[in-house]
């Protein structure tokens, strides 16, 4: 059995978030064009790197119900790759792939459309998930980007730019 890359915060009873950075759980995250696709659940650690790496994302009813007809239509055009089973209601945003509106409250993601945040693999709230999911989403939100198949279970997996916070104290969208 792998060893495991990822620990939702509230596991760690010696970790929590940096007095410099807003702790962003229950705040809204929307599309690349402003569109609301849920609320930030859970922050995801890589205890190697001692830092934040996903944000857990629990989607509005809207990404789920969008998705289903995007599988209904899309099975009659061939093989999908997965369909998505009740109660899998959450999903993975590398952290580097948000801006943070403090004042706000609210996470905008750079690069991530609506029909992306409905096409992905969703998963139920607390589970664990392994590096063939993670490199599947990276996969889905980044598809022009290249990742090397050969990263494993290394932790180098994360110092790619997706999972660095660029957070620079933006306090609201017109700084």
């Amino acid at each position: 059995m792998s060893e495991k890359n990822l620990f939702y915060l509230h596991e760690l009873s010696d970790y929590k978030v940096a007095s410099d950075y807003p702790d962003v759980r229950g705040w809204e995250i929307k599309d690349a064009s402003g569109r609301v696709v849920g609320k930030v659940d859970g922050l995801l650690v890589n205890k190697k790197a001692k830092r934040v790496v996903y944000l857990d994302v629990e989607v509005n009813a809207s990404i789920i119900e969008d998705g289903r007809v995007a599988l209904e239509s899309s099975a009659s055009d061939g093989v999908h790759e997965f369909i998505n089973k009740e109660g899998e209601n959450h999903l993975i945003v590398p952290i580097g792939l948000v801006e943070i509106f403090e004042d706000e409250k609210q996470l905008q993601s750079k690069e991530i459309d609506y029909d992306m945040f409905t096409n992905t693999k969703r998963f139920s709230k607390g589970s664990s998930f392994d590096r063939d999911y993670e490199v599947s989403v990276h996969r889905q939100y980044l598809p022009f980007n290249t990742l090397s198949d050969n990263f494993g279970n290394s932790d180098d997996f994360y110092d790619r730019k997706e999972f660095l916070s660029n957070y620079r104290h933006k306090r609201s969208r017109q700084e």
